[in-house]
């Protein structure tokens, strides 16, 4: 499965979060698409508008599991996509940031 390392990713890289709504609450990365697996299918069209036509899906959860997934999925339809890996655990220990929805400090839960 194609993954990247967090210290690979670059601002401006397009980023698909797919934990569910109180992970998503509780702290995220500023700028993310949050799609929840558990509706990521029913949802896939807001993914296919918000993605850049020619660019890379970078998918995260809290560790990687679930962002492997949807990872699968995606590059099944054809979407170049690469699992993030460590997810949003090591994405906070790499001192990345993690914002709530009103841009104040967020943590992972």
């Amino acid at each position: 499965m194609p993954t990247v390392q967090v210290t690979d990713l670059k601002d401006g890289d397009f980023l698909l979060d797919v934990r569910e709504d109180d992970e998503w609450q509780a702290g995220h990365a500023e700028g993310a698409l949050h799609i929840p697996i558990s509706e990521f299918v029913a949802r896939y069209g807001e993914l296919t508008e918000a993605a850049p036509q020619d660019g890379r899906v970078h998918v995260i959860c809290r560790s990687g599991g679930r962002s492997a997934q949807v990872t699968m999925y995606l590059v099944q339809q054809g979407i170049d996509a690469v699992n993030v890996d460590g997810g949003m655990h090591h994405w906070e220990q790499t001192g990345r940031t993690v914002v709530t929805d009103d841009g104040k400090p967020g943590f992972v839960l």
